[in-house]
């Protein structure tokens, strides 16, 4: 009987262990994933200043040399 308990108590455990790294490891691509996104959104947003950027420097010569 206390081999039984011994081996449930056991597996128990194990399965917790188990079920926290699946948990972090889940956690961990959640992260990366924002962390890229947020990196792609920081490109696209620093595209469009230099296009807007572009646009106004633009417009600055036109009306200089007018």
């Amino acid at each position: 009987m206390k081999t039984l308990l011994v081996v449930v108590a056991t597996a128990a455990l194990a399965g917790c262990g188990v079920e926290t790294a699946t948990t972090a490891a889940t956690a961990a691509a959640i992260k990366k994933q924002e962390l890229e996104q947020g990196q792609k959104t920081m490109q696209q947003m620093q595209q469009q200043i230099n296009a807007t950027m572009q646009q106004a420097q633009q417009r600055t010569a036109e009306q200089a040399d007018k």
